[in-house]
């Protein structure tokens, strides 16, 4: 597709399906043993992956078991085809808008030896999926939507972020959101943010995003918070596993998976959505739901990037 065409999905899915609404980026994944040193060199592994969390959640849905996965996003069209043709390979139904005026977003990964990243970002493509790349369509056979938070963060994606929620509230397809970054919420504002997802099935933040949402410090507060503003919260919380909530109350807690290796922690958050999402098209309780979402997270930190290997 190019321009602000649509990308239509098809006909009904059997046995129902998830449909991603979010955001393919090239990640450039930078791992050093040692701080960066300014000025000079600082001996780094280097790799360039397929990324982006609404992406990474749809492959990690796709490792899980879900059986029809699609992702609608809008890339650069210097390489909306390598995107393409890399989800395709993971099991997804690459919807991808192309863009001839814009470049692929792109995230720096800087991984320090904990396997702790912190990002750099330019939004690219990602901010100016647009209204007219949505059609209802796109719903027929989902049996959920889930939202990356990263459309929230600009006005043209937001505003097909908006449509894709209402039609599926409209249809009584149930939504999941994935607040997506503590410092673009801090940005936002937490109120605003709030006010977009109000009512929406499942919210998934960290626990950063769930202090920076709610402004209490301790996860399992916020969580409770966040659970009286929507229906149900996950909060992961890394090698803590996830708190779960629903109606101001912490319903449970889950261990995360077991880690030998820890090399990455690059898209971890998005594999427990891929894994715990899939889990519940499939007819699995919330907790184990949840233990699934951590496997996945385990799996993925034992990997460079934010794709299953």
């Amino acid at each position: 597709m190019s321009g602000t065409g649509r990308a239509v999905a098809g006909g009904a899915v059997a046995g129902g399906g998830l449909l991603v609404v979010g955001e393919v980026v090239t990640d450039v994944v930078v791992r050093h043993a040692s701080a960066p040193l300014h000025g000079t060199d600082t001996p780094a592994r280097i790799s360039t992956l397929p990324g982006g969390a609404g992406a990474n959640v749809a492959c990690w849905a796709a490792r899980s078991g879900c059986r029809e996965v699609r992702l609608l996003a809008r890339a650069g069209a210097e390489s909306a085809a390598w995107h393409r043709d890399a989800l395709r390979r993971a099991g997804v139904r690459p919807l991808l808008c192309v863009d001839e005026d814009a470049a692929t977003g792109t995230v720096v990964a800087l991984v320090d030896s904990s396997a702790e990243r912190t990002f750099l970002t330019d939004s690219g493509a990602v901010l100016r999926l647009s209204p007219g790349d949505w059609s209802p369509s796109l719903l027929d056979g989902a049996a959920r939507l889930h939202l990356s938070g990263y459309l929230l963060f600009g006005p043209t994606s937001r505003a097909t972020a908006a449509l894709a929620l209402r039609e599926a509230r409209r249809r009584g397809v149930p939504v999941s959101v994935d607040p997506a970054s503590a410092g673009f919420l801090a940005a936002l504002g937490a109120a605003a943010f709030l006010d977009l997802v109000e009512g929406v099935d499942l919210l998934l933040p960290n626990a950063d995003e769930a202090r920076e949402l709610t402004g209490l410090p301790e996860p399992s507060d916020a969580a409770a918070k966040l659970s009286r503003h929507v229906g149900r919260v996950a909060v992961t919380l890394g090698d803590r596993g996830v708190l779960l909530a629903a109606d101001g109350t912490v319903t449970a807690r889950v261990p995360a998976g077991e880690v030998s290796a820890p090399v990455d922690s690059t898209g971890a958050g998005d594999a427990f959505t891929g894994g715990f999402l899939a889990a519940l098209i499939d007819g699995a309780d919330e907790v184990s739901a949840a233990a699934a979402g951590c496997r996945a997270g385990a799996e993925a930190v034992a990997t460079v990037g934010g794709r299953p290997a």
